[in-house]
């Protein structure tokens, strides 16, 4: 097994065990982070409009309560 695999696997089982001690809570956090930098990340990339940046912004804060 390369070396590149090897740091990929153990990377992947860290990531693993972290999830698994959040809490629901801190997952759903997590989770809407992720998807506030990805519509950052489209915005910049303008993969997406202004507006639809605004709206999926404005439907993660409802969802975020």
């Amino acid at each position: 097994m390369t070396k590149k695999i090897e740091f990929e696997l153990r990377d992947q089982l860290e990531s693993q065990r972290q999830w698994s001690a959040m809490s629901p809570e801190q997952k759903k956090k997590h989770l809407l982070q992720k998807q506030k930098e990805m519509l950052e990340k489209f915005l910049e990339r303008n993969a997406i409009s202004r507006k639809q940046y605004d709206d999926g912004m404005r439907m993660l804060l409802r969802v975020a309560g």
